[in-house]
């Protein structure tokens, strides 16, 4: 995961194309794919993660790095948040859940929990 706090999360139907897009014409730099349906991509101490248009995601989110996502979950919930999918375990190391907010926008939040190489769920590490 970079290591930077907000991350958006923009959808596309070609994530593929869409990097090696945003790659080109604004100096992004691909860090991570995950198959066809994932790119993470840095520019300078900033980051954004092309997405797989799918159901949820017809509009952009947004990745936010937390500390402990058990607790900031229940945080969410007690305030209204309407919960789309619990804090879940990855094989790729993070811990996530994932809310919408007032606005139907959907935030997904994540916690570090492992260290894991790329290459045991199916990413290729780029850098």
């Amino acid at each position: 995961m970079p290591d930077v706090q907000v991350i958006p999360e923009l959808p596309y139907d070609d994530v593929g194309e869409a990097s090696e897009w945003l790659c080109a014409a604004f100096g992004l730099r691909e860090r991570l794919r995950i198959g066809n349906h994932r790119a993470q991509l840095v520019f300078g101490d900033g980051a954004v993660i092309a997405i797989e248009r799918g159901d949820e995601a017809s509009t952009s989110s947004v990745l936010v790095r937390v500390e402990d996502a058990n607790s900031h979950h229940e945080q969410a919930a007690r305030h209204g948040a309407r919960i789309v999918r619990p804090p879940e375990d990855y094989p790729y190391g993070e811990r996530q859940y994932t809310a919408e907010d007032l606005g139907g926008h959907l935030w997904t939040f994540s916690e570090s929990i492992a260290d894991v190489d790329p290459a045991s769920w199916g990413g290729t590490l780029l850098e």
